[in-house]
């Protein structure tokens, strides 16, 4: 992932129990991503954590996978993603509540 172009922009994570943290996120385009493996255009992307719990899985629609501020995040605020943020990678989107930006991804699927 380090070897793709990066990318930075600035987003918040909209927690649903009522907070909000606005913060810098550098990783590689999840339209890139979706180019690179030939997912056609309007198609959606699954994104699975190890984390086996109620947030594991996260549907990204086709609209957020082509915005250019969708994110496969590798680093926060300009440091490595830490465990706690989702080490190695996790998803950030805009416009999306933090329960959807899934942490420790392993794998990504075409949804079409």
């Amino acid at each position: 992932m380090r070897a793709l172009p990066q990318h930075t922009v600035r987003l918040p994570i909209a927690c649903v129990e009522g907070w909000s943290r606005w913060a810098t996120w550098t990783g590689v385009r999840v339209a890139d991503l979706a180019s690179l493996v030939g997912a056609p255009d309007g198609a959606a992307l699954r994104f699975v954590s190890i984390d086996v719990g109620p947030y594991g899985v996260s549907t990204l629609p086709a609209t957020h996978v082509r915005a250019a501020d969708s994110l496969l995040a590798l680093q926060l605020n300009g440091a490595d993603l830490d465990l706690d943020h989702g080490f190695p990678c996790r998803l950030i989107a805009p416009s999306r509540p933090g329960v959807t930006q899934t942490k420790w991804v392993r794998r990504i699927e075409v949804v079409t």
